[in-house]
């Protein structure tokens, strides 16, 4: 990339030269000679344009910066637990995984799911619907207590947004692209709540500013697939609450963990046993400067699950979408938080964990106001 840049800086200088002299030839200078000068111009201007092409492409795919202290490692096996939180649920008998226990209980349906959308979609029925919503509702007034500003966002976006906050190019496998527009489903509302600022100066005593958004998100999930994608789990369709935040780059670490913090207090109310890893090198992804994840335990697959990604992404996103803040005479790049707060597998988790060996589930407290107090949820005959 730097033997691209120092030519295109070289031709560039020749290009400017020749320009210049075009600029400036006289009335009685021969016709051919300026015939010949505008060739030269033509093809350095082409050889500027390729190299330059040729640059931008490679500066798409450079990844983010790396924390010093971020662990070596391949994949997910080698993320590093930090602490864990909460008693895991113990049984007399063997623990039913989420999509049997749905259905007996009727609020969950994968087969009509599979039936009208293909494989990978699913309804909420019934009371699962009104606790997914009362779980939804929750994290929303959760984090507007916190200071976030809640925003109903669209659910599509543009090659530019998804490029601008690191999907694309890394992530061009897992999108949903729309035919015959510059438009994509979002598998993040983070694509859309960083978006927002494109091309933006922000006000510095603004800052941070913090944003939530409830959204549908939409993910192909190329190469997954076997027991650990079972029901409802990973899947084409599901809605998350996110958190984003813009600050100044010497409060990133500091909202970094207080995104984490969120996430840890929100999972502790719902009573959800969970642990906290890093995420090593292999697993980071190309966007991400440190990453840290929270996992819930899932009773029905004996183990930690991802429930929660948290992320700071210091000024790669800014960057890619030319989103500034102005203090004083300084114009600089603000860092940005993506943090999960919750997403439909924390019920999922709820269902594993909180059954009972009648074939009843323990509603946490918080969320018996949403299905008109009950405490729990009873097997029914399906329809």
């Amino acid at each position: 990339m730097i033997d691209l840049d120092t030519r295109s800086r070289q031709i560039t200088t020749d290009l400017n030269a020749l320009q210049h002299e075009r600029r400036n030839l006289g009335p009685n200078v021969d016709r051919q000679y300026a015939v010949d000068l505008r060739r030269r111009i033509d093809r350095l201007e082409a050889d500027v344009r390729e190299l330059e092409a040729r640059r931008e492409a490679i500066w798409a795919m450079m990844p983010n910066l790396l924390a010093p202290d971020t662990p070596e490692g391949t994949d997910d096996a080698d993320n590093v637990e930090l602490r864990r939180w909460g008693e895991l649920p113990q049984f007399s008998f063997a623990p039913i995984p989420h999509d049997v226990l749905g259905a007996r209980l009727g609020i969950l349906d994968l087969e009509r799911g599979a039936a009208v959308a293909g494989a990978g979609f699913y309804y909420w029925k019934g009371d699962g619907a009104r606790l997914a919503w009362g779980l939804f509702q929750l994290a929303l007034d959760f984090l507007a207590r916190r200071g976030f500003a809640v925003l109903l966002t669209p659910v599509v976006a543009k090659e530019r947004t998804l490029f601008g906050t690191g999907h694309l190019p890394f992530f061009k496998d897992d999108i949903y692209k729309l035919e015959g527009v510059d438009l994509s489903l979002i598998g993040t509302s983070e694509q859309t709540l960083v978006g927002y600022h494109a091309d933006e100066i922000l006000a510095v005593d603004g800052l941070p500013l913090l944003y939530t958004a409830l959204t549908p998100c939409f993910r192909t999930e190329a190469g997954s697939g076997g027991r650990a994608s079972r029901g409802a789990f990973r899947v084409h369709q599901f809605h998350k609450v996110e958190q984003i935040v813009f600050c100044r780059p010497e409060e990133s670490e500091r909202w970094h963990l207080q995104c984490l913090e969120n996430e840890e207090s929100f999972m502790q109310a719902l009573g959800l046993s969970y642990r906290v890893v890093r995420v090593c090198l292999g697993d980071l992804g190309a966007p991400a400067y440190k990453k840290y994840d929270v996992q819930g335990w899932f009773a029905g697959f004996g183990e930690f699950r991802e429930t929660h990604s948290n992320t700071n992404l210091l000024d790669y996103q800014t960057r890619r979408l030319n989103i500034r803040y102005k203090d004083g005479k300084r114009t600089s790049f603000p860092h940005t938080i993506s943090a999960t707060m919750i997403t439909d597998r924390a019920l999922l988790a709820i269902l594993e964990n909180n059954q009972q060996s009648d074939g009843t589930v323990v509603i946490p407290e918080i969320l018996r106001p949403y299905v008109d107090g009950a405490a729990q949820l009873t097997p029914q005959q399906r329809s």
